[in-house]
């Protein structure tokens, strides 16, 4: 985006993006966006079309300024499926893509939502932000800790708007509890429970290796990740299930929920420590690498905070699969997407919180975006920076590599490793498969 455009959708009447009115219907999209001029108009690309990526893509396209411009992914099908779900939200058609630096240099290019595979977030994102254009990236932030830091870097060094899909971040009833907790109305926050039991997490029913199917380029897919074998079991829909790609249930449901216990303490530092307990103990005959069952304890300078999951299960604490519980001395607050409640300590026959129903709750992705599209209009920081991406990313790949490694990891900030501990630091950087090579930034 040119600085003379970036300054006329600064001052543009129309370019206007309020957390007010929400907008369901995408055929009301379509119809409000005939009102806004092409001058007006944010232009986006999506790399990663397939699940989440268009998802996000969606919450955007329901703007009225917002227009998909290109799709990016690499497998044919899946482009001209999206292309045709573009039309259902605006006149024109997008450009498509399969590789992203094709992409990239598609005319008039404002800003990029990636929703890869986490292995692919680095590069993509980098080369983004030194393209000019503004990021919306899928949580995690990266699949390694290394990567983390390459990806501040380089927003920060090219003054980009990146905003991390940690839409949680956006949401009213999560900034209510928060404001409660902050306010010491539970009292001294003394640990903050989160668990994640999800069918999902034991990955796909084992199958042969097989030929990748028609139109789709595996060797674009795996990018940087070792070269491997086609097999479904690890392709669309599974592969977060493989350390290759993703980290499992503790980098993709963990991230949402560990960002809020982190929130809760207004945690701004890396983690001390992390020490895990699991394996794979259960559904032998589906194909995963990352953990069916895993517990995990953070130490923080002035609270407590762990993890649990039991990938193939539905139910958890509170009768719910997922969830936190902020546990102060007063009163403990369940929350979740759906809503939250307080449960009140008693003391001599007395709540010592006065008692409250049950609130609701819900998702927030489009708020989630529309604070990306007006942080675009600003130029200020959004809500999820990619140093709040950095640090909950961190605290969760820690967790895993705990686990793969002995059970208890330390960190030194300061050296960017773990102290005394080879095993651990060696899955600190990832190996790049030639010919791609880790961004320096």
């Amino acid at each position: 985006m040119t600085s003379n455009r970036r300054k006329f959708l600064q001052q543009a009447g129309l370019f206007t993006f309020g957390l007010g009115t929400l907008i369901h219907d995408p055929a009301i999209a379509k119809a409000a966006k005939k009102a806004v001029p092409p001058s007006d108009k944010i232009r986006i690309g999506l790399i990663g079309a397939r699940s989440m990526g268009f998802y996000d893509l969606s919450q955007a396209l329901k703007q009225p300024a917002a227009e998909c411009v290109a799709l990016c992914d690499i497998d044919d099908s899946v482009l001209a499926e999206k292309k045709k779900a573009v039309l259902e939200y605006q006149e024109t058609d997008p450009a498509t893509y399969k590789d992203y630096r094709k992409f990239l240099e598609h005319p008039d290019l404002d800003a990029v939502v990636i929703g890869t595979p986490d292995h692919w977030h680095c590069l993509t994102m980098v080369a983004a932000c030194e393209a000019g254009k503004d990021v919306y990236v899928e949580k995690p932030m990266a699949n390694s800790i290394a990567e983390l830091d390459i990806m501040v870097n380089a927003a920060r060094k090219n003054n980009r708007v990146v905003q991390v899909g940690q839409q949680q971040r956006s949401g009213t009833h999560w900034r209510e509890i928060m404001d409660m907790i902050h306010g010491g109305e539970i009292g001294q926050l003394r640990k903050v429970n989160i668990w994640g039991n999800f069918e999902y997490g034991i990955g796909q029913p084992e199958v042969p290796d097989s030929a990748p199917p028609e139109g789709v380029d595996f060797d674009m897919w795996l990018g940087p990740a070792p070269d491997r074998t086609f097999n479904k079991a690890r392709f669309h829909g599974s592969w977060r299930m493989f350390w290759d790609y993703g980290g499992g249930l503790a980098t993709d449901w963990g991230v949402h929920l560990i960002d809020m216990a982190l929130w809760a303490g207004k945690v701004d530092y890396d983690p001390v420590n992390a020490v895990a307990t699991g394996g794979n103990f259960a559904f032998p005959d589906h194909a995963h690498e990352t953990f069916d069952t895993m517990s995990v304890s953070w130490q923080l300078k002035d609270y407590n905070m762990t993890w649990e999951h039991s990938a193939g299960l539905g139910t958890g604490p509170y009768g719910k699969n997922y969830g936190l519980a902020f546990i102060g001395n007063d009163a403990t607050i369940f929350a979740n997407r759906e809503g939250w409640e307080v449960h009140p300590e008693v003391e001599n026959g007395k709540y010592k919180v006065p008692a409250m129903p049950p609130k609701g709750g819900r998702s927030y992705h489009e708020e989630h975006m529309k604070n990306f599209l007006e942080c675009i209009k600003t130029r200020k920081d959004p809500n999820c920076t990619v140093e709040n991406g950095r640090l909950v990313a961190l605290y969760a790949h820690s967790a895993n590599i705990a686990l793969r490694t002995g059970g208890m990891v330390a960190w030194d900030s300061a050296g960017r490793q773990f102290k005394n501990n080879d095993a651990a630091n060696a899955l600190v950087t990832p190996g790049y498969r030639k010919p791609w090579k880790l961004p320096r930034v």
